[in-house]
C-alpha cells in the first residue's frame, strides 16, 4: 500500500471523528425536533406574549417616563428569547431526564440541575440578547444605571420563575389526567375479563345440565350436541382472551350456540342472524350477545310449550352501531328491578357501560306475553 493511500485513509478517519460529533448532535436535534408539537408550542408562545404585555404595564409604572411602547418592546424581546431558549431547549434533554413527558410530541420538563441550568440559560439569553434586540429595534443606545439594570434583571428572573412554574403546573396536570385515563382504560379491560370469566361458567353449567339429560333420552342428539359444544367452546375461549373482536366472530359464536340449543329444543326453536357485510369487521366486546340469547332461550322460549323464535341483527346509523336481540318468548315486566333470573342482562349492561371504544347503552323493551327486544348501542370502532 502506498504512502499516499495510507495518509488519505488516516485523514478520512480523522475527518469522520472531528465531524462525527456535530453530525450526531445535528441528527439528535433533528430527531427530537420532529417530535415537537409545534401547535402546542405556538399556544404557549401566545400566552408568553400576553404575559409580556402585563409585565410591560408593570414596568411602565416603575419607569413612566419611557412610555408603554418602549417597555412593551423590551418585554417582548426579553420574554420571547427567554421562552424560545427554555421551551425549545427542552428538546436537547433526553426523555429519561424529563418529567411530564407522557406523549411522543411532548419533550417534557428537565429534572434537577438540568431544569435550573436551562432556566438560567433562558434568563441570560433573554436579558442580554433581548435588551440588545430591543435597543436595536427602537434605535436607542441610551445606557441605564446599575440600579435600573439590577431591578430589570430581578423582574426578569421573577417573571421567568412564575412562567416556568405555570407551564410546569399545566403540564403536570395534563400528565396526571393522561395517567388517570390510562389507569381507567386498564381497569376497564380487567373488569371486562372478570365479567367474561363470570359469563362463561354460567353458560357452560347450563349446557352441561342439558347434555346430561339428553345422554339418557337421546344419545345421538347428545353426541351432536357435544360436537357443537366443542366448536362453541373453542370459539368462545379465543374470544375471551381479547378485549374486542370482529362482529363476524361474535355472530359465529352465536351461530354455534344456537345450533347447539336447537339440537336440544328441536322444532321449538327457530332463529335468524342478520349481519350486513359492511359491519363484519366492526369490533365489539367479546361474547356481548351470547348471554342475551341464552336468557331469551332459558327465560323466554323454554317456558312456552310451542317455543318461539330468536332474531339477532346489526345495523349502523352514523357513528353508532346497534345490536338487536328479539325473541317471541313470554317476556317480563321491564319496569321491575332485575333479579337473579336476568343475570346475563345485568352483566351485559356492565360490560357495555365500560366498553373500551366508549360507553354504550342497553335499551330493554318487554311485556309479559309479548316477547322481549333488547337494543345495544355502541360507538362504531371504524369509520363508514
Amino acid at each position: 500500500m502506498s504512502e499516499k493511500s495510507t495518509w488519505k485513509r488516516q485523514f478520512n478517519a480523522l475527518e469522520s471523528r472531528v465531524l462525527g460529533v456535530p453530525g450526531r448532535a445535528r441528527d439528535f436535534i433533528w430527531q427530537r425536533a420532529m417530535h415537537i408539537n409545534w401547535l402546542q408550542t405556538m399556544r404557549r408562545g401566545a400566552q408568553v406574549l400576553v404575559f409580556c404585555a402585563v409585565i410591560a404595564a408593570f414596568t411602565t409604572l416603575i419607569w413612566p417616563s419611557d412610555g408603554y411602547l418602549f417597555h412593551l418592546v423590551h418585554a417582548l424581546c426579553i420574554g420571547g428569547l427567554c421562552w424560545l431558549t427554555i421551551d425549545l431547549g427542552r428538546v436537547l434533554v433526553a426523555r429519561e431526564h424529563c418529567r411530564y413527558a407522557v406523549k411522543d410530541d411532548d419533550p417534557g420538563w428537565p429534572k434537577g440541575w438540568r431544569s435550573l441550568a436551562l432556566t438560567a440559560a433562558g434568563i441570560a439569553t433573554g436579558f442580554l440578547g433581548g435588551r440588545l434586540l430591543a435597543m436595536w429595534l427602537l434605535g436607542s443606545s441610551a445606557g441605564s444605571s446599575q440600579r435600573d439594570l439590577a431591578l430589570a434583571l430581578l423582574i426578569t428572573v421573577a417573571a421567568v420563575a412564575v412562567g416556568a412554574c405555570y407551564f410546569q403546573a399545566r403540564d403536570a396536570q395534563a400528565a396526571l389526567q393522561t395517567e388517570i385515563a390510562v389507569a381507567e382504560r386498564d381497569a376497564a379491560e380487567v373488569r371486562l375479563k372478570l365479567l367474561t370469566a363470570q359469563l362463561e361458567p354460567h353458560m357452560l353449567f347450563n349446557t352441561l345440565a342439558n347434555l346430561r339429560a339428553l345422554i339418557g333420552t337421546n344419545p345421538a342428539a347428545a353426541q351432536r350436541m357435544l360436537d357443537r359444544m366443542d366448536g362453541f367452546l373453542r370459539a368462545s375461549l379465543k374470544a375471551s382472551r381479547a378485549t374486542v373482536h370482529p362482529l363476524q366472530a361474535e355472530f359465529d359464536c352465536l351461530r354455534d350456540y344456537l345450533a347447539l340449543m336447537s339440537i336440544r329444543m328441536g322444532l321449538r326453536l327457530t332463529y335468524a342472524l342478520h349481519l350486513p357485510d359492511e359491519l363484519r369487521t366492526q369490533t365489539v366486546p367479546p361474547l356481548i350477545l351470547q348471554p342475551l340469547v341464552e336468557n331469551a332461550i332459558r327465560h323466554g322460549l323454554e317456558p312456552r310449550v310451542e317455543g318461539g323464535r330468536i332474531e339477532v341483527s346489526a345495523a349502523r346509523q352514523g357513528g353508532t352501531l346497534t345490536l338487536t336481540v328479539h325473541d317471541t318468548g313470554v317476556g317480563f315486566d321491564a319496569s321491575q328491578p332485575r333479579t337473579g333470573r336476568r343475570f346475563g342482562l345485568g352483566q351485559v349492561m356492565e360490560r357495555v357501560a365500560s366498553a373500551r371504544g366508549g360507553p354504550g347503552q342497553v335499551h330493554v323493551q318487554s311485556e309479559p306475553g309479548a316477547g322481549t327486544t333488547i337494543h345495544i348501542t355502541l360507538p362504531c370502532a371504524t369509520p363508514p
